[in-house]
């Protein structure tokens, strides 16, 4: 016990010794991902919000940076085989300088530093590529970065980073998996008889770092390159998560500054996504019932955080401990146990 309320005392201190900076408004299309700050000082978290016009103003002056090259190999390296926009490392390493230099210039007095970045819909039309694998490759360091400006999401993403002592991600969990796929690959198939609902593809663009792919490739963002030319829509890691536990959870504000927090625990399976982008197949007992009833009726971000392990009483007790009230922390209820708006006659 003495051990668990280490791992929570060790968020308690790293968290008022966080600074979190964003760049770039959070944009409107997804306004999910708006929350007061309030909450973030109420922590002892300190924010500091820049405009995207400041990012890259210091990108153009990272032009030429003589440490490019090293960053460039470096990347190349990890990427090995998966390198398929060469091209492009050098304007990514420019980039990852740009964010390293500017988290070490100005997180002042804090010791902890995450970031919450943007990536549409002006950067890659004016820094020429996108975000997503430096993003992996400063999360890999221990350095979250969320997209879409999601600052909730960096710390949540920080939380899990800090119970796991593990590297983490941020996904999309709006996405379900077809109903041919789920007979042919997962009915029957695992220990656990999931059911469809159950079930869900967890997505984003390619911010997952390397060693929590079972592969990858770096290449073009493909949504990007329906609208735009797609030498500039390169940067993106692809790749299947790697198969086992998975916790996904949430710390959150309400618009009205009251914090709220969920998590659930369940396993990406090994199964092949046949898709883009970085992507997992998860499975949750209960998943459609805790979809409905907790992530879309209380108005949670479609981002979820995500750690590679079952750390899900920690992270129970670390809300409790942050001040959450323990009937604002969710969890995936098993089947026969009702959530309080679920119709008991159905």
């Amino acid at each position: 016990m003495i051990n668990d309320f280490k791992s929570v005392a060790r968020v308690r201190i790293a968290l008022s010794d966080l600074k979190i900076i964003s760049f770039g408004p959070r944009p409107q299309d997804f306004l999910a991902c708006n929350a007061p700050i309030k909450q973030l000082y109420n922590l002892g978290v300190e924010i500091e919000e820049n405009s995207e016009l400041d990012l890259f103003e210091a990108f153009n002056k990272h032009e030429g940076d003589e440490r490019i090259p090293s960053v460039v190999e470096d990347m190349a390296n990890e990427l090995g085989a998966g390198n398929k926009k060469p091209e492009i490392l050098s304007r990514l390493a420019q980039y990852e300088l740009t964010l390293r230099d500017w988290i070490e210039a100005h997180k002042g007095s804090r010791s902890n530093v995450i970031v919450a970045g943007k990536c549409w819909p002006a950067f890659q039309t004016q820094f020429k590529c996108v975000p997503c694998y430096v993003n992996s490759r400063l999360a890999k360091d221990g350095i979250p970065v969320s997209c879409e400006v999601d600052i909730y999401g960096a710390l949540s993403e920080y939380i899990g980073e800090l119970v796991s002592e593990d590297t983490v991600t941020l996904l999309d969990i709006n996405n379900t998996v077809p109903k041919d796929m789920y007979n042919e690959e997962i009915k029957g198939k695992f220990s656990y008889d999931y059911k469809l609902t159950d079930t869900f593809m967890g997505f984003h663009c390619g911010n997952t770092a390397t060693d929590k792919l079972a592969f990858c490739e770096m290449k073009n963002q493909k949504i990007m390159a329906r609208t735009l030319p797609e030498e500039v829509t390169n940067g993106t890691l692809e790749g299947d998560l790697i198969p086992g536990e998975a916790t996904i959870f949430r710390l959150q504000s309400t618009s009205d500054g009251k914090l709220r927090a969920y998590v659930a625990e369940g396993e990406i399976l090994p199964v092949r996504t046949r898709s883009f982008g970085a992507i997992g197949i998860f499975a949750i007992p209960e998943m459609g019932r805790f979809y409905r009833h907790v992530l879309v009726q209380k108005n949670y971000p479609h981002h979820a955080a995500i750690t590679f392990h079952h750390n899900g009483k920690l992270l129970y007790d670390v809300f409790k401990f942050l001040g959450v009230r323990f009937d604002e922390i969710d969890y995936n209820h098993p089947a026969g146990v009702r959530y309080k708006s679920e119709n008991p006659f159905a």
